[in-house]
């Protein structure tokens, strides 16, 4: 069975142990001959290495384990790079949060203008990512995590033609995952979806089980009587998340045709969201003193110990099973049935053809075969072009580097109420973002 190595891009992550640990515990499936950590932050690879020292024991003899800040070493010999890149850091996400919500706008990290934001900064840095992965490895599959997903996914197309390129969101699988858990199920995968929509933009229109039949409308009256169970582990049960998952009972009442991606409450009622919001603390202050000062008391209490302290790894839980299951079905052409996010290409033959949406798709060693959805309802249809509007004219303002482009993008947004507000959060996030985002003019 062949052997693969991989890389972690930004390896400095607090997500990389729950990835360390899927790798681990797939290697049957997923064997491997490297790993390494890579991240332009030699501190933050020093962290995540100290609480990784005890997941790495486990790989299998002969796996060569590799922490860099060195793109030649990281990049030279690998077949998969998982890239979970965050440009700025969490004190960027901070603004990206809480100047919008000073104009009494949603302030999200993925979503209206934070996400706007954010989106600009990541384009420039993934790029630089990806031609280094290209300029010592031509051959990678880049599986790439960052966000804003919809966004990057739309430059990455331009540029690139998404090429060994293959942008995915693991979203949806901790949604499905409640799915699953509520209807008895153990797994995300124990369901077969039919989705359609964008990144964080999106609805579920089937959910076969193992033996063929829709739970669908089982699980619906299910969330319509006692509510969407909260998703199963540390990251998506704080109280922030819990507040996230009661939401969606309410998304279906008013439109219960399809389930939907729990992210839609920012488009659906962004008035409401703003006036649940603190606007001096936000999701990004939430993970800064949680899951971020956790990492790094951990690696202090492995000092102290001299190395016997035990991780308690359920505090870094990622969905790193979903990266690990969707590149063993490319490196074995596999042919498994995957949410990603591919070139609509007739999928929803009522949207454009260039749009960047996540559908089901079966992964091969050539790439993903997304299944045909067929045309969707005329509500959702309208929702979906503004919001592929939105992402294209975002992408449109780096290409262009043009303040008109931007100014349209967020005027269009569904979060912003007039095109007054957009100009003044556009001209607070462009001082925020200097040194990040391109010079628009």
């Amino acid at each position: 069975m062949k052997k693969f190595s991989v890389v972690i891009v930004g390896g400095g992550s607090s997500h990389s142990p729950g990835i360390i640990k899927s790798l681990v515990e797939k290697q049957e499936e997923f064997p491997l001959r490297k790993l390494v950590l890579y991240d332009i932050s030699e501190e933050r690879l020093k962290v995540v290495d100290k609480i990784c020292k005890q997941l790495i024991k486990d790989l299998k003899e002969g796996v060569e384990y590799v922490v860099t800040t060195n793109p030649e070493v990281a990049y030279e010999d690998i077949d998969f790079a998982f890239a979970q890149i965050r440009q700025g850091g969490l004190k960027m996400r901070e603004k990206d949060e809480k100047i919008p919500l000073e104009f009494d706008v949603v302030g999200q990290e993925t979503c209206g203008a934070g996400g706007f934001s954010y989106g600009l900064r990541s384009i420039p840095g993934v790029f630089e990512m990806i031609d280094n992965i290209r300029k010592y490895n031509k051959d990678a599959w880049i599986i790439n995590y960052s966000n804003p997903a919809a966004i990057v996914a739309e430059a990455t197309r331009r540029k690139y033609n998404n090429e060994k390129i293959l942008n995915i969101c693991d979203m949806p699988v901790a949604i499905q995952l409640s799915f699953a858990k509520m209807l008895g199920l153990q797994s995300y995968d124990e369901l077969d979806p039919v989705y359609f929509g964008l990144n964080h933009f999106g609805w579920w229109t089937k959910l076969y089980d193992k033996n063929g039949v829709d739970r669908l409308p089982e699980l619906r009256e299910k969330i319509l009587e006692s509510g969407l169970a909260a998703s199963h582990d540390k990251h998506h049960s704080d109280p922030d998340w819990k507040k996230t998952w009661s939401n969606f009972k309410e998304i279906l009442e008013d439109f219960p045709d399809f389930l939907p991606n729990t992210y839609l409450q920012y488009y659906l009622y962004p008035k409401e969201v703003v006036e649940k919001s603190n606007k001096e603390y936000t999701r990004a202050n939430m993970v800064m003193d949680g899951r971020e000062k956790q990492m790094f008391e951990e690696a202090r209490l492995i000092d102290e110990s001299k190395g016997k302290h035990k991780v308690n790894l359920d505090l870094f839980n990622a969905f790193g099973d979903f990266m690990v299951d969707v590149a063993a079905s490319i490196a074995y052409n596999k042919g498994n049935r995957y949410l990603v996010i591919v070139e609509n290409n007739g999928s929803i033959p009522t949207l454009s053809k260039d749009a960047m949406v996540e559908v089901p798709c079966y992964l091969r060693s050539w790439g993903p075969e997304p299944i045909v959805i067929g045309e969707i309802p005329t509500f959702y249809k309208g929702l979906i072009e503004n919001q592929v509007a939105f992402e294209k004219l975002a992408v449109d303002a780096v290409f262009e580097n043009s303040y008109q482009r931007a100014l349209e993008a967020l005027t269009l947004n569904k979060t912003i109420p007039s095109a007054k507000v957009a100009r003044k959060i556009l001209d607070k996030l462009i001082e925020a973002n200097k040194g990040y985002w391109p010079d628009l003019k």
